[in-house]
C-alpha cells in the first residue's frame, strides 16, 4: 500500500484508474442521484405491438454505488424525468425538497428527455438566477435545471454537487452531437460558478457506446443490469479522480450536515 495511491497522478485522465469498489466516493455517506430512467435501473421489454418500461431501482447505477461503497444511496429518478416535471410535481409529490431528506453529495443526471425528447432549448448560464431559485427562466433546460440545483444547494449548502453530462453513441447524429455537447458545456459553467460543484464529463471522458456495447450492456432502448453497473463503476472512477485531484475540496466533508466548519486545514 502507498500513499501515490490516494494522490492525483500526473497526465491521469478522470477513467483511467477503474475503482469498482468507490475508492474515495466512499467518504459520502448520504447521496441522492437525481435523474430519469437511467438513474432508476428502468429495463425496457417488448409487450405484443407495445414496449412496457420498469423502474427497477435495486438494479439502477445509484445502488449499485451504494452496494460497493456501503453508502446510503436514494434514488430521486423516475423514468421519463424532465427537470421541469422535476420541479412542477416529481418533488412536490414525494417531497424530495424536504430538509430532512437532505444528503451530503447529489449527482445529477438529467437532460436526456428535456434536450432529446421534449426539445426543450437549452438556454445558458445566464437563466439560472444566483439570488433566488424562483427566479430562474424556467422555459429552458438551463433554468429549470438549475433551479432544481439552486434549491439542493439552499437545503444543503456544503453538499457536493457532481453533475453529469450525456455519454457519446456511435450512431450520433450531428444534431444530437452538439446537443449532448451543449448539455456537457452548461454543466461546466454551472461548476465554474458554484462552488463544491463538479462534472461527471461522460461525453468528453467516457467511451463511445458502439454496436457491441449496445448488445452486451443494453437491453432494447435502456440499458440492462449489467450496463448500470457499468455505469456505476465509472461514476465512482470519475468522483475518486475528482476527490484525488482537488483534496482541498474535500477535507471537510464529514462536517456537510453538521453546524460545524473550519475555516482551513491548520497543518
Amino acid at each position: 500500500m502507498r500513499f501515490d495511491d490516494y494522490f492525483a497522478i500526473e497526465g491521469e485522465k478522470p477513467l483511467d484508474n477503474y475503482k469498482p469498489d468507490g475508492g474515495f466516493t466512499k467518504i459520502f455517506r448520504t447521496i441522492a442521484c437525481i435523474g430519469d430512467s437511467l438513474s432508476s435501473g428502468e429495463l425496457e421489454r417488448r409487450v405484443g405491438d407495445g414496449t412496457k418500461y420498469d423502474d427497477i431501482y435495486e438494479y439502477s447505477w445509484g445502488q449499485f454505488i451504494a452496494r460497493a461503497c456501503g453508502s446510503t444511496v436514494y434514488n430521486f429518478s423516475k423514468g421519463g424525468m424532465t427537470a421541469k416535471e422535476y420541479l412542477d410535481s416529481f418533488a412536490t409529490d414525494r417531497d424530495l425538497f424536504n430538509q430532512m431528506k437532505a444528503t451530503q453529495a447529489y449527482i445529477m443526471a438529467l437532460g436526456v428527455n428535456d434536450l432529446m425528447g421534449m426539445n426543450q432549448p437549452i438556454g445558458t448560464i445566464d437563466d439560472i438566477d444566483v439570488s433566488d431559485p424562483e427566479k430562474c427562466n424556467t422555459e429552458t433546460f438551463a433554468g429549470c435545471y438549475g433551479k432544481v440545483f439552486l434549491k439542493y444547494k439552499q437545503i444543503q449548502p456544503k453538499a457536493r454537487f457532481f453533475l453529469m453530462s450525456m455519454p457519446r453513441y456511435d450512431c450520433d447524429g450531428e444534431e444530437t452531437l452538439n446537443k449532448r455537447r451543449a448539455h456537457a458545456d452548461l454543466l461546466h459553467d454551472m461548476a465554474k460558478k458554484f462552488d463544491y460543484t463538479y462534472v461527471i464529463d461522460l461525453f468528453r471522458d467516457g467511451p463511445v457506446y458502439d454496436k457491441r456495447c449496445r448488445n452486451a450492456l443494453f437491453l432494447n432502448g435502456h440499458q440492462n443490469v449489467q450496463g448500470y453497473m457499468f455505469t456505476a463503476e465509472m461514476v465512482m472512477t470519475y468522483i475518486d479522480y475528482i476527490i484525488r485531484n482537488k483534496p482541498e475540496d474535500f477535507l471537510q466533508v464529514g462536517y456537510v450536515g453538521t453546524p460545524w466548519h473550519c475555516e482551513k486545514n491548520k497543518w
